[in-house]
This record gives structure tokens, C-alpha cells and sequence, in this order.
């Protein structure tokens, strides 16, 4: 931290490219006019005791942060040897595909503008690895996730929950040349993001492009004015769920009840009934290999298995959504 208030406010910061730095603790700087030479890499600690209860708590989905940047003005280059290690595979082993409280996010964005970020790695992200909550005018290139469980056996998903890239209370974010290996969504566009443009990613395993979830909370859950272009799904680990979907709760609010990680991710309350629109959506030049579904749309999040809520979302039927593929390997769902 001391690099970072000293250095923070119209400064450059250098973690030379020989260089592992322990991070065993949570980290929020505040940056104002920086520049971060980052290419040494970062590995958070193994303390998962320490961790679950020190990180930063996050109210959507009773998540975690362990690292939090806030500011204007922030220029980061990994140069191709930089990033972060979020020693994640000692989470996915401990819990073996079940997710419990406490995981932290290793790098994010909590009310930021006018960002960019280039040739940057996360790799085993302990949870999302990239988030943005709340920002604006954010410019990523050239970036690689990738969360493996390297004792998981063959065919079992234990990286579920290591989301690529979400954006969340967001416009005017560009992210180009992304590649993504995990179980879960490659990229995630969340509640009230505008303005959001994707352009040649590959994702690996999980569940592919997403559109939400959405509605989950009793506030606006809007997304408008998406371009997601250019994009290879592959299958992995006998794991691909779709190229691109689009997911919302139920429109009227539901005990969340149970297990599994929908559970601590709504707190055991009733969740859904939250309302706004899906406008402007265009995914294309999609080469699809091995997904389950091509395209779905999903309205059934929360819904507890009870068949009666399906198709009650409150969010307005999507419009103006167009979907292109030059080459697809799996069917289309809408239920």
C-alpha cells in the first residue's frame, strides 16, 4: 500500500516483471491521474480462514472482494507478463464444486472512470475475476482468465462461480481480444449496463455469453445498447452451456430455499420481482463448437423448481436482440 499512496495521485507505479508479491491482505486503493507498470504478478495468500472473514463484503449476491481499485484516470499494463494469481485452486479443491461464503473477488473495479487496461492475466480466480461496479469510460485489451481445478475429475465442474468479466451499474466499456477457460460465465452483463461492446473473445468452458442475471432484486435491472461480436465458444471439460443467453428471475418474489450457491447468493430470502428492459442486443459472428444451446433465453431464475413462475419475469420481453453465427453446433432454447 505504501506504492500506492505515495504514488497514486499523478504518479506511475512498477511491479518489475522478476517480481511475486504475497498478498495476504484486503487491499483497496484509491487512485487519482496513475500509471501501473504491472508486470510482476500478484498471488493471494492461501489463509482461506483469513479471507472469508476480512475481504470486503459485497451486498449483490452476499458476495466478496479482496482487491478493490477506485479512481479516475488509471492506466494498467500487464505487458504480457503481468496479472493476477488468486490461488483459487485451493478454494475449488476445499470446496469441490460447492461454493461457501467468504470467496473473494481479486480485481475489482468499485466506482472508477475513464480506465484502461491491456495485457493483463487472472488466473485461478478465486471467484469473478474481473468485475466493475459502477464505471465509466473503461477500456480493456488483450486479456486472459483462466480458472482450472486441477483435482476436479474429469467431466465436474468445481470453477462454477469464476465469471470472466461482469460489468454492473456500467457504460461505455470495451473489451477486445479475450480469451476465458472456466466453468461459468465467460462474461456476465449485469444489471444497468449501457453501452457495453465486446469484440473477439474465446471462452472455454462454462456457460458463454450472458445477459444478466437479471431482476433478481426489487430495483431496475435494465441492460441496453450491447455488441458482442466475433466470438468462438468451445467446449471444455465436457462443460458448455450456451454461445449466448439471456437470464432473469422470476417476477414475483420468491423464498429462496434449499441448497446449492443460489442460496447464500440470496441470503435465504425472497428474491426476485425486479423490473426494467433488455434493448439493443446484438450478438454476432458467433463460431460455435460443442455448446448445449446456441442461443436461450431464460425466465425461471429463483423459481425453486415451481413450473407456475415460469414466464411471470417482469422484465419487458427483450427487443431489437439479433443473434448471428457463421458456424453452430447446438440447438436454440427459449423457455
Amino acid at each position: 500500500m505504501e506504492a500506492f499512496t505515495t504514488c497514486g495521485n499523478g504518479g506511475r507505479i512498477v511491479f518489475p516483471e522478476d517480481q511475486n508479491y504475497w498478498i495476504a491482505t484486503f487491499l483497496h486503493p484509491t487512485f487519482n491521474n496513475v500509471v501501473i507498470d504491472w508486470q510482476g504478478q500478484w498471488t493471494f495468500s492461501d489463509d482461506l480462514d483469513y479471507w472469508r472473514n476480512n475481504s470486503y463484503p459485497i451486498a449483490f449476491q452476499n458476495h466478496a472482494a479482496g482487491f478493490i481499485i477506485s479512481g479516475d484516470i488509471i492506466s494498467i499494463n500487464g505487458y504480457g507478463t503481468g496479472g493476477i494469481n488468486g490461488n483459487g485452486d485451493v478454494w475449488y479443491t476445499v470446496e469441490a464444486g460447492y461454493t461457501l461464503p467468504g470467496r473473494p473477488m481479486p480485481f475489482v473495479f468499485w466506482n472508477v472512470s475513464q480506465v484502461a487496461v491491456q495485457s493483463f492475466f487472472v488466473k485461478e480466480p478465486q471467484l469473478w475475476s474481473i468485475n466493475i461496479m459502477n464505471g465509466t469510460n473503461m477500456v480493456f485489451d488483450d486479456i486472459y482468465v483462466n480458472a482450472t481445478a486441477t483435482q476436479a475429475p474429469y467431466g465436474k465442474n468445481w470453477v462454477q462461480n469464476t465469471d470472466g468479466f461482469d460489468t454492473m451499474d456500467a457504460r461505455n466499456i470495451q473489451l477486445t481480444n479475450f480469451i476465458y477457460q472456466g466453468g461459468d460465465d465467460c462474461i456476465a452483463i449485469k444489471p444497468r449496463s449501457y453501452q457495453i461492446m465486446v469484440r473477439n473473445a474465446t471462452c472455454r468452458g462454462g456457460n458463454g455469453m450472458a445477459i444478466g442475471s437479471l431482476g433478481q432484486y426489487l430495483e431496475d435491472s435494465s441492460v441496453e445498447d450491447v455488441s458482442v461480436s466475433d466470438v468462438k465458444i468451445v467446449r471444455y471439460n465436457e462443460d458448455m452451456g450456451n454461445g449466448a443467453y439471456i437470464k432473469t428471475w422470476v417476477g414475483v418474489p420468491t423464498l429462496q430455499t434449499g441448497s446449492g450457491n443460489g442460496v447464500y447468493e440470496s441470503g435465504g430470502v425472497p428474491r426476485g420481482g425486479g423490473t426494467g428492459a433488455v434493448r439493443n442486443i446484438l450478438f454476432e459472428n458467433f463460431e460455435i463448437m460443442g455448446a448445449n444451446n446456441a442461443a436461450a433465453i431464460s425466465q425461471s431464475s429463483g423459481s425453486n423448481g415451481n413450473g407456475s413462475l415460469g414466464g411471470t419475469s417482469l422484465l419487458e420481453a427483450p427487443g431489437d436482440v439479433k443473434y448471428t453465427s457463421d458456424l453452430i453446433q447446438a440447438p436454440f432454447q427459449n423457455d
